[in-house]
C-alpha cells in the first residue's frame, strides 16, 4: 500500500467531511494550485483510497428512521451455508450493512424501516424465509448518540 503523505491525509479528511467541495475550495484550504488537488484526488482514487462518492439521506425524510440491529445465528457454518446467506441478505433493501462476526451470532445486520410494523413484515416476509438461519435476536436503537463516515486519518 502507497503512504499517504500530509496532505492527502488533510485532503481526504476534508473530502470526509464535504465530498461536494470543489477543487478551488479543497486547494484554498490546502494551499495548493487547484491543478495540484485534481491531481491529488485522481491519484488517491486510483490507489483505492477513494472509493465512492455518496449523498447521505436524511432517514427521518423518507420515513425509514426505525433502525434495528438483527443478531443473526446460522444453523450450520459450512462455506455453501455462509455464501448463500450473504448472496440472499445482499438482495435485502432494508438491509444498509450486514457483518460477518465472531462471538454469539454469526451476522449482524443493521435494517432501516418506517416503524415496528414494517420490522415485523421484513421479518416475516424476508428475513425468516432466508435459507439456513437458526435464529436472530434483535435490538431496537432508542436513540442514534453518533453516526459518522469518517475515518480520521
Amino acid at each position: 500500500m502507497v503512504a499517504l503523505d500530509t496532505i492527502d491525509k488533510k485532503l481526504l479528511n476534508l473530502l470526509q467531511a464535504d465530498a461536494k467541495a470543489t477543487v478551488k475550495q479543497l486547494a484554498i484550504q490546502l494551499d495548493l494550485s487547484a491543478t495540484a488537488v485534481h491531481e491529488r484526488i485522481k491519484k488517491l482514487e486510483r490507489q483505492g483510497f477513494i472509493l465512492k462518492y455518496v449523498g447521505l439521506v436524511n432517514r427521518s425524510a423518507i420515513e425509514k428512521n426505525y433502525m434495528v440491529f438483527c443478531h443473526v445465528k446460522l444453523v450450520q457454518h459450512t462455506q455453501e451455508f455462509l455464501l448463500r446467506f450473504e448472496r440472499e441478505v445482499v438482495a435485502l433493501s432494508e438491509v444498509l450493512e450486514c457483518h460477518h462476526v465472531s462471538g454469539d451470532s454469526d451476522y449482524i445486520l443493521k435494517i432501516c424501516v418506517k416503524d415496528m410494523q414494517a420490522y415485523r413484515e421484513f421479518m416475516v416476509n424476508k428475513l425468516t424465509g432466508l435459507h439456513h438461519i437458526g435464529s436472530t435476536h434483535s435490538s431496537f436503537v432508542i436513540n442514534e448518540v453518533k453516526n459518522t463516515t469518517k475515518i480520521t486519518l
